[in-house]
């Protein structure tokens, strides 16, 4: 997997589903832009929380597209691993699989 095909993927995905059910993606983006805007959790401390989160959900595409945002955010590849390590204390040894596609993605994103 190469975490910038994965994104382009991701992304793909999300425009044909604007497209074939407009007022769903529209509310899902509402969502998306309420939860991610800064409140009393930074949106980095959110983007790190969304990766760990990802792992324990096993979401193959969720991770590379929150690893960039986290990157974004001034996330270091340090305190991402930290979050991915959280999660694999959550999840065990499937997570610990997962946490291994947040080492690609920063290999690929960084």
């Amino acid at each position: 997997m190469n975490a910038k095909d994965e994104l382009k993927r991701v992304q793909t995905w999300m425009k044909k589903f604007g497209e074939l059910n407009p007022e769903s993606m529209k509310s899902f983006m509402s969502l998306l832009g309420a939860v991610e805007k800064e409140n009393v959790l930074t949106a980095k401390t959110k983007e790190l929380m969304a990766i760990a989160i990802s792992i324990t959900q096993q979401c193959e595409w969720c991770i590379p597209f929150h690893v960039n945002e986290a990157l974004k955010e001034g996330a270091t590849s340090e305190e991402i691993m930290e979050a991915a390590w959280v999660a694999v204390l959550m999840g065990g040894g499937p997570a610990l699989m997962h946490a291994g596609l947040v080492l690609e993605a920063l290999n690929d994103l960084a």
